[in-house]
């Protein structure tokens, strides 16, 4: 992991500031992260930058931070990274962290407020404040900064391969080519294992909002006021469109048949069970000065 100090010309911020810059972003858009780093340095004192190869390297380089504020330049995943290695160390609520989104998967910043232009978000971390935000933290110590949403069983994996396919059109005209030469299942043949409707049970704050006798299109759990989380169960329709369920909670557990589920920008599972709760104002994001 290569590490170099730079001293800022002019000093925008008292602050010092441990700059992580992830490989990925080093390869979608290496002029993102020059631009970044010069807006960076000439605006605060001591700078320091870190250039991580793995994410190993990038947990020993946050761990080291000492008193410098963490500025991840990265993308969603990155981000999504940094907090929840700040939580596991239990250091989210003393640390503000900053970012500057560089790379292919940003709608998580964008959504959450942070410019996505290079030499914006830069300047917020220099001249912006701190916005404390809701956590949602799960039974294995995982975190969801954005929206945690469950597709019907056996579409995750669809949903994984449009996503891996982006900027690869080669591949998808691979995959086309291939269903054109393996024969089309005959008519009644039952579906692969997994597929349909999924039944689950969902419970917001201890009472059912949904059970396993009623199949489900999906289910999205979104921030909601201050200290809860919004829950939206879609049922499955039969004739006339079924309205969704709506609820609001500290606590959501789904529960039933084997199910994975997509947090922020990474898919997960398949669990059997899961409950994530809020935490109010768990964690502090720079943001642009209003």
């Amino acid at each position: 992991m290569a590490e170099v100090a730079t001293s800022g010309t002019s000093s925008a911020t008292s602050d010092q500031l441990l700059v992580v810059i992830d490989p990925v972003a080093r390869r979608a858009d290496g002029e993102s992260v020059r631009i970044a780093k010069d807006v960076l340095s000439a605006g605060a004192a001591g700078m320091k930058v870190c250039l991580p190869d793995d994410p190993e390297e990038f947990a020993r380089a946050l761990a080291r931070r000492g008193s410098r504020r963490p500025v991840v330049v990265g993308d969603d995943r990155a981000l999504v990274r940094a907090v929840t290695l700040l939580h596991r160390q239990r250091e989210l609520a003393g640390c503000v962290l900053s970012l500057v989104p560089v790379g292919g998967a940003v709608s998580l910043a964008r959504a959450l407020g942070v410019p996505t232009g290079a030499v914006a978000a830069a300047r917020a971390v220099l001249d912006g404040a701190e916005r404390r935000m809701d956590l949602l933290v799960d039974d294995s110590d995982g975190v969801v900064l954005g929206a945690l949403r469950i597709p019907p069983l056996g579409r995750t994996a669809r949903v994984r391969e449009a996503g891996g396919d982006a900027g690869r059109p080669w591949l998808r005209t691979c995959r086309s080519l291939v269903r054109t030469l393996v024969p089309a299942r005959p008519p009644g043949t039952a579906d692969a294992p997994g597929s349909g409707p999924a039944r689950l049970r969902v419970e917001v704050d201890g009472e059912t909002l949904v059970d396993l006798g009623q199949p489900v299109e999906g289910v999205s759990v979104m921030p909601g006021v201050p200290g809860t989380a919004r829950v939206e169960v879609r049922p499955v329709s039969v004739g006339a469109e079924a309205s969704p369920l709506l609820a609001e909670g500290r606590t959501v557990t789904v529960s039933g048949a084997h199910f994975r589920y997509r947090a922020d920008a990474v898919v997960s599972g398949p669990v059997r069970t899961r409950t994530w709760e809020v935490r109010e104002g768990a964690w502090g994001l720079t943001m642009p000065a209003r």
